[in-house]
């Protein structure tokens, strides 16, 4: 599976047979050991610490009304008593990747699958395949919140299509910039008045302690008004930090953005340029120009 897919991170294992044609796993919630439990202990707490002041009011909202705690692991079936009375969504356990059409059905029908497992001590600021930390803590909150759980669900519809049609690439930008790695414009009322700031939705940055301050906070990277053509033609980073982050304007942005004829986009994307993910264009609305000093900086080949 190339790195311009459906969800990179949901890619096929090479040489793992499911059991169930729709790749479902029991969760073995009392397979988990002490220190898986203690693991996600450390990242749960790093998270809510940072997140009620970097992630928007709805993230916030989502994770505080799911019954999600410092203290195990959370049961899917727990989870999914609270999330299906309020938007039909439920988690599913997964082995990790599934292909492509496997996590665009899932998503067309109201299911999020997650990875079963989680990361180890030693790997607690970067995982290359997503665990149950990511999947639950960065994605389920969202899913509370109506519209995000609409648009989910309208992407994965418009993702069996565009695998049928040979668009996977240009979709797959779409989540990346969104679901994953999105920004959203928001007003905050400071001490004296409202003034208009960035937040995090996106599941990668939020389940993320060291891109959450990143994403918001560092001089390097681009922070971009979201356009769909421009989202589409743009390649995107899976190894390290997002050279750019584009910005909704509001989350109510995403159900007109799933429910647009992506036929003529595509058509158009036929012609014309990709861009690289440190691209600045003349016709962009920048929020900041980044300086690009973390890509120049960084060690190749290390994250």
């Amino acid at each position: 599976m190339n790195t311009q897919s459906a969800a990179d991170k949901h890619g096929l294992v090479a040489g793992l047979a499911p059991t169930r044609a729709d790749w479902t796993i029991d969760q073995g919630w009392k397979s988990y050991t002490a220190q898986e439990h203690a693991t996600w202990k450390t990242l749960f707490e790093r998270q809510t610490a940072l997140l009620p002041h970097l992630a928007c009011r709805e993230f916030v909202e989502g994770m505080r009304a799911l019954p999600l705690s410092a203290d195990a692991i959370p049961e899917f079936a727990v989870l999914n008593e609270v999330l299906m009375p309020r938007t039909g969504w439920q988690v599913v356990a997964v082995p990790g990747l599934v292909p492509d059409e496997v996590f665009f059905d899932h998503l067309a029908n109201r299911r999020f699958p997650s990875g079963n497992f989680i990361r180890s001590a030693d790997q607690l600021d970067y995982l290359q395949e997503p665990d149950v930390f990511h999947d639950v803590f960065g994605h389920v909150p969202m899913l509370m919140h109506p519209v995000m759980a609409d648009f989910i669900q309208l992407y994965g519809e418009a993702g069996l299509r565009a695998q049928r049609i040979g668009k996977l690439t240009e979709l797959a930008r779409v989540y990346w910039y969104t679901v994953e790695f999105g920004l959203v414009k928001v007003q905050v009322q400071g001490e004296s008045d409202a003034h208009e700031a960035l937040r995090i939705y996106g599941a990668g940055i939020a389940s993320s302690f060291t891109e959450s301050g990143f994403a918001l906070q560092s001089a390097s990277p681009h922070r971009i008004g979201f356009d769909l053509e421009r989202v589409m033609r743009t390649n995107y980073r899976i190894d390290d930090f997002q050279e750019c982050y584009f910005v909704l304007d509001s989350l109510d942005d995403l159900l007109a953005l799933a429910r647009i004829d992506f036929d003529p986009v595509y058509e158009r994307l036929n012609r014309g340029p990709t861009y690289a993910p440190s691209d600045a264009l003349s016709t962009d609305r920048v929020f900041q120009h980044g300086d690009g000093s973390y890509a120049r900086n960084r060690i190749p080949d290390q994250v």
